[in-house]
């Protein structure tokens, strides 16, 4: 066997169909598209979610809901996780540069301490919003709430 003797085995490639190449190719007149209708046209692509005519599901089916643009979205902390910092990492000062730095939340977030678990240690928090457990929490053990 020598490389310019290699071939690809019997029956695993196909020649692709050269279709509109004039009538002696067997593949003229129509080029395989059938008579007339939108597939038969060039540039034809049908549009997404349709249904052959029927009406389709996305209209089928009611509107409902409402967004509201104003809606402000916070990621939770909760005192557990700030608790296990604390002891952990030693700080007392939880601003957003903690947070961001500890992967709690990303850069453009706000952030809103919630209340589930207990806090021991006397720390700061800067957040844009609290509960009010969580506040009483923070406050009985020491510590300070900052709303930015």
């Amino acid at each position: 066997m020598k490389l310019h003797t290699l071939k690809p085995a019997q029956g695993s490639t196909k020649n692709n169909k050269r279709v509109g190449r004039g009538q002696g190719s067997g593949r003229g007149g129509t080029s395989t598209r059938g008579h007339k209708g939108a597939k038969s046209r060039s540039g034809y692509s049908k549009k997404l979610g349709f249904e052959g005519g029927q009406m389709p599901l996305q209209r089928r089916i009611p509107k409902f809901g409402f967004n509201n643009p104003n809606r402000v979205e916070y990621v939770p902390v909760n005192l557990d996780v700030i608790q296990k910092l604390a002891e952990e990492k030693n700080i007392q000062k939880f601003g957003m540069e903690e947070f961001i730095a500890n992967g709690l939340v990303s850069k453009n977030d706000k952030v809103k301490v919630l209340g589930r678990g207990e806090i021991k240690a006397s720390v700061k928090v800067e957040t844009h919003a609290i509960s009010a457990s969580a506040k009483e929490n923070i406050e009985k053990a020491g510590g300070s709430v900052t709303i930015l």
